[in-house]
């Protein structure tokens, strides 16, 4: 198969080092000095879970010349996602296999509106890494799982089904800790509502999660953040139990103390953030569907008032 990852940042560069290992011919799109280092050397994985991986991937191009492809994984950042869709539109047919690996509740939804074909693939990644100044990539700890289906309403059909068997087969192939999920609308908001918490927290004290544990008043926020998502999940008839929120609480209170998020490191940066899909998103859902969420306001407006 062709396959193309759109997106070598952490994500998109550890399923572009795992997906080398494969038969597969590899595509690579990105831009600008990334473009050339990695035409150049290559891709380097340092993986806690799978040890040092080197990958020559068969092309590194430019979204405009990527051609047509058999699967299109989509790693970029969230705000960039309507226009990486637009640079790709013409390459994508009605058999394409599109797989978003990104945040959020609505990226394939996104994806399904923006391009108008292709078989779109939902998912959810549980990883920790990052792209490093020599473009190289490290994956830290020991997870690095995907969990992927389609969000649908009764069965599915032939071609969604031989896609869904297209990509088990080639995640098996490359070692992917994978799992073809039974409702996969449910995982993908159980990491919402870790996310939405965690990033948003963080951002708004600019506090780390060690500085926020200590704080009573900020940890009860914290759990009461993650009971907000949780409502507006129910709200929209997700398959969300007490048991999930429980387990992400509980999470929050093992994290290491020097955990920042991604979103306060881009505020500090100055960078383009994902706030709209951490913050805004479950906002304007909650007024769509009369949930109440003050604390997720309250932080949401805070923040982007900076």
């Amino acid at each position: 198969m062709k396959i193309a990852v759109l997106g070598i940042g952490g994500v998109g560069g550890y399923m572009a080092g795992m997906l080398g290992k494969t038969d597969s011919t590899l595509t690579l799109v990105a831009r600008g000095a990334r473009k050339e280092a990695l035409q150049k050397e290559g891709l380097t994985l340092h993986s806690d879970l799978n040890g040092e991986i080197k990958v020559k991937p068969d092309r590194v191009v430019s979204s405009d010349e990527v051609g047509e492809q058999d699967i299109i994984f989509l790693t970029v950042k969230t705000f960039g996602l309507e226009q990486a869709c637009d640079e790709i539109r013409d390459k994508i047919t009605d058999s394409t296999i599109i797989v978003p690996v990104m945040n959020g509740v609505d990226t394939s939804d996104r994806v399904r509106k923006a391009l108008g074909k292709g078989i779109v693939i939902d998912s959810v990644i549980y990883i920790v890494t990052f792209l490093n100044a020599d473009y190289s990539i490290t994956q830290q700890g020991a997870f690095a799982t995907v969990k992927y289906g389609i969000k649908k309403k009764g069965v599915l059909s032939d071609e969604e089904t031989e896609a869904l068997d297209k990509v088990t087969k080639l995640f098996k192939e490359a070692g992917l800790d994978s799992k073809l999920s039974k409702d996969i609308e449910a995982d993908i908001w159980k990491k919402y509502v870790l996310n939405s918490a965690f990033n948003v927290e963080t951002a708004y004290y600019d506090n780390t999660i060690g500085e926020l544990q200590a704080d009573k008043v900020k940890s009860e926020e914290y759990e009461e953040l993650v009971r907000e998502s949780y409502r507006v999940a129910k709200a929209k008839g997700v398959n969300l139990t007490d048991a999930d929120v429980d387990e992400v609480i509980k999470k929050f209170y093992a994290y290491g103390p020097e955990l920042t998020s991604s979103l306060q490191r881009d505020l500090r940066d100055g960078k383009n953030t994902e706030l709209e899909i951490f913050g805004g998103y479950l906002v304007r859902e909650a007024k769509a569907n009369n949930v109440e969420v003050p604390i997720s306001e309250r932080m949401y407006e805070g923040i982007k008032r900076r």
